[in-house]
């Protein structure tokens, strides 16, 4: 995204926080490539033939954006954390009210590598992965907003930083350390001993 483009979306998203509706229209065709990714790397993580597919992700999120009112847009990762946040709901919503948990009577594991994300499973577990992650915010919420951040939206470190107002370092520390605690809650291992 060029820095004109950047300043665009920023102008774009504080008018739409104003309550210019008319902003949020003009914004989404600036924003839509990033969102379509940040949705394919959400859908790459689920089972072939799932019935919400990439578009459908990224209508949803925009469905539930429009019901967003006066938000004191901070920039362009600001906006993209938050709708990596509706996506990640949106998916857990869809996977809890399919039931698929209970039908396949298995808990599926979400395996996190060293690369900069999560590496993506075709049977990835929103549902345990949300309860991880919500788990992680009463631990420590800034390392879950890392995840939030760099994992589902795609952030990089830099705009994670912007966003939390922090250090690219103490990024770094979060991510690393939310992984790991990530992790050992999704291996069952967060139960015993601490």
């Amino acid at each position: 995204m060029t820095t004109h483009s950047t300043q665009e979306v920023t102008g774009l998203l504080q008018a739409w926080g104003r309550g210019d509706e008319e902003a949020l229209a003009k914004l989404v065709p600036l924003v839509y490539r990033e969102l379509r990714q940040a949705a394919r790397r959400y859908m790459a993580g689920e089972r072939p033939g799932h019935l919400l597919q990439t578009t459908a992700l990224v209508n949803e999120t925009y469905l539930q954006l429009v019901g967003v009112r006066k938000v004191s847009w901070q920039n362009r990762a600001h906006f993209l954390a938050i709708c990596a946040q509706l996506m990640r709901r949106i998916l857990t919503d869809f996977a809890r009210s399919r039931g698929y948990q209970k039908r396949s009577g298995k808990v599926n594991r979400v395996t996190f590598s060293d690369a900069l994300l999560i590496a993506p499973q075709s049977d990835t577990d929103f549902a345990a992965l949300d309860a991880a992650m919500r788990k992680l915010a009463v631990v420590d919420e800034r390392k879950s907003r890392v995840v939030e951040m760099r994992f589902f939206g795609g952030l990089s470190v830099q705009e994670s930083a912007e966003v939390l107002k922090v250090s690219q370092d103490t990024v770094m520390r979060d991510w690393k350390m939310a992984k790991a605690w990530l992790l050992r809650e999704l291996n069952g291992e967060g139960h015993r001993g601490g």
